[in-house]
């Protein structure tokens, strides 16, 4: 029997769950309207419940509709559908919103040039949200215009999860009414009083997940659709295909020069964890060129090919990899107070570890017998997470006044050092981190986890550095076997 006949009440939930969405954050909008003009934090108020009870639909819409829809791949475009509109109604709203936040600041603040670069930034992070569902939504037609099974990927699944929820809380940030404090929940005025990098950190975070999304549907359909679009012009294929991996390389550099500026605001943790997304985006921008087939050189004739992606790759993680590091080490020494630190060249340190950095990519850019999978010595973005991570631990004990503040200060001293030599140390060779994630997809999932409970925590710098030193020792612990492995496999690529 039809789960729908049997079960009517069921099938009605589904449906205003789907269907309820759009309702909820178009009275969202005319409540931030209405704020906006009468500065009224009930309406505020209503606002934001009217956005977090879409956000509990849109969480439980999609196992509803799975189970009590008697059509269930129409409730499934209608989903997507409701998506599309709620993310169109939310996400300019709160771009306008952190604009008249901006505008109502107090003219003796003392952070208005910052305010406004993150109205800024959360504009470009509506468009790109939007980008990416009219690109998936292209996407996803074309797959099944040509008879490929449309899928959806962890991160794309992430994002979609992710996006109500982000949605709400920059609402709640954005139309924040300070002087109503009193009247409101303590929860709504602890979202309106977030720090700027608290939320950036998180809107960052955001960033990342449309990009990852972005470039999942890149590598599952990106291939078949420009064959059809190029009609068979390779030069035209590669550099559109190029595109994306170069942007993604491009956010990169930004998430280094975002770290630095984080590191000079004194707020170490969150330009760490900063680190992490560039680490990320240089992850994702390699898998997505492999992908594609861009790694392979458009001229095998020559000995060394040249593209503008390696170059760009090269500048960005000398940037966000070699010179951040550099500049956050040099940042957080100059700032100590203490007799300890007269005799310690730290300026020297910083200088040479950006130059071995740098002399590392070269030499990487330059090596015409690569071992497939394997980096001859530690790659750029694994050192500069560890010489970074006991800078967290600095930067607590200097503001807590610790007495271990000495200790943790020439261990990072003593860090920027070893790097500087394990990345040049050409002999040790460290496994591909994506590589590694895809052959054992646990670990990746592990790792995603130990980020997500830690992020915030006062246990992050210990948890990453911990993490980090697993990695500069894993060539003892990763044999030859699976140096023959990753081999095997780049050879199955290649043919396939």
């Amino acid at each position: 029997m039809n789960s729908s006949t049997s079960s009517p009440i069921p099938s009605r939930i589904t449906t205003l769950l789907v269907y309820g969405r759009a309702p909820l954050a178009l009275a969202g909008l005319i409540c931030a309207i209405l704020t906006m003009i009468l500065r009224n934090p009930s309406l505020y108020f209503l606002g934001m419940a009217c956005l977090v009870i879409a956000m509990v639909f849109d969480l439980i819409d999609g196992w509803f509709a799975a189970r009590f829809q008697p059509h269930h791949k129409l409730a499934e475009l209608a989903e997507r559908l409701m998506d599309k509109l709620v993310y169109s109604l939310i996400f300019p709203l709160v771009a306008f919103g952190m604009m008249w936040r901006f505008h109502h600041l107090p003219e003796s603040s003392p952070n208005q040039h910052l305010e406004l670069f993150h109205a800024m930034f959360v504009l470009l992070l509506a468009i790109i949200v939007l980008m990416r569902d009219h690109f998936a939504h292209f996407m996803l037609g074309f797959a099944q215009t040509h008879g490929e099974a449309p899928g959806m990927r962890e991160l794309s699944r992430l994002r979609t999860m992710a996006a109500t929820p982000v949605g709400a809380f920059l609402y709640g940030y954005a139309f924040y009414i300070p002087e109503a404090a009193e009247v409101l929940p303590n929860w709504l005025n602890q979202i309106g009083g977030l720090s700027l990098q608290t939320m950036m950190v998180l809107e960052v975070f955001f960033l990342i997940i449309n990009f990852g999304s972005i470039a999942s549907y890149c590598r599952k359909y990106g291939t078949f659709c420009l064959d059809d679009l190029c009609l068979g012009d390779v030069k035209l294929r590669r550099k559109i295909l190029a595109t994306l991996p170069n942007s993604l390389t491009i956010m990169n550099a930004l998430m280094g020069l975002l770290a630095i500026w984080f590191a000079q605001q004194q707020e170490m943790h969150q330009a760490y964890i900063i680190l992490v997304g560039a680490a990320f985006f240089d992850k994702l921008d390699g898998a997505l060129a492999r992908k594609l087939g861009l790694i392979q050189p458009p001229d095998p004739q020559k000995r060394r090919n040249i593209t503008t992606g390696g170059i760009l790759d090269d500048i960005s993680d000398g940037v966000s990899f070699c010179l951040a590091p550099a500049i956050i080490f040099y940042i957080l020494m100059d700032r100590i107070d203490h007799p300890g630190m007269q005799m310690l060249p730290y300026g020297l340190i910083a200088i040479i570890y950006a130059v071995a950095g740098i002399t590392r990519l070269i030499a990487f850019t330059l090596d015409t017998n690569p071992t497939p999978g394997f980096f001859k010595g530690i790659p750029t973005p694994g050192a500069a997470l560890l010489v970074t991570a006991p800078f967290i631990m600095v930067e607590q004990a200097r503001l807590s006044e610790s007495s271990s503040l000495l200790i943790w200060v020439y261990l990072c001293s003593g860090m920027m050092i070893f790097c500087a030599l394990l990345m040049n140390i050409y002999k040790i060779r460290y496994i591909h981190a994506g590589r590694y994630f895809n052959q054992n997809p646990w670990m990746g999932r592990a790792t995603t986890l130990i980020l997500v409970v830690f992020a915030f925590t006062d246990f992050f710098g210990y948890v990453a550095f911990i993490y980090m030193l697993g990695y500069a020792i894993s060539p003892i612990l990763i044999g030859k076997n699976s140096q023959e492995v990753s081999k095997q496999e780049s050879r199955n690529t290649v043919h396939n």
